[in-house]
């Protein structure tokens, strides 16, 4: 019988809840964050969300797209069950949809642009995930709440963006310590 190889390295239960646990303190301290308004146009959790993408994305070039969807599942719904307790049932309703809907995008549009580039997977696939995120949280989260929701989502995406890329200098750091498997 002829096994197909894959071309990602096994992620070890140690790593797995390592990578778990990381997302949970991302998505749990944004939506902590995320109550906190900087000014009239950012609150505290634009700030730390992004590095949720960073953390999806070094899990889908080290361990391919299927670990990095496992942990954004679990991430998921680690994060769903504490944000219920840390912030508003609305706050972790509209986060937990926002995060599933653009982490499972941005592994996907990651995978697709893996070959080309070293920048391009990760920049995209982060626009794109921090967009769709974005639209999602802040409707769900605030709309029809008196909150200038708006111009909260204005001001956060532009701060995603600019912290999403930002994170190509750590991604481009880490990915000559994550291009081959430790036994390859």
């Amino acid at each position: 019988m002829n096994q197909a190889v894959s071309r990602f390295a096994p992620m070890s239960r140690a790593q797995f809840g390592i990578a778990v646990l990381c997302m949970l303190l991302v998505v749990v301290g944004s939506n902590i964050l995320v109550q906190v308004p900087l000014n009239n146009w950012l609150t505290w959790g634009g700030l730390s969300y992004p590095v949720a993408f960073l953390v999806t994305d070094v899990l889908n070039r080290r361990f391919g797209p299927a670990a990095a969807r496992r942990v954004a599942w679990f991430g998921f719904a680690a994060a769903l069950a504490v944000s219920v307790w840390v912030a508003s049932p609305r706050i972790a309703l509209a986060s937990g949809l926002a995060y599933i809907c653009a982490q499972l995008v941005d592994i996907q549009v990651f995978d697709r642009l893996r070959d080309q580039r070293w920048w391009r997977a990760p920049l995209v696939s982060g626009v794109l995930g921090a967009v769709l995120d974005t639209a999602v949280f802040f409707s769900v989260a605030f709309a029809a709440t008196g909150a200038p929701w708006v111009t909260w989502m204005a001001g956060d995406l532009a701060v995603k963006l600019a912290v999403n890329i930002s994170m190509l200098a750590p991604f481009r750091a880490l990915m000559w310590n994550l291009a081959k498997p430790a036994n390859a």
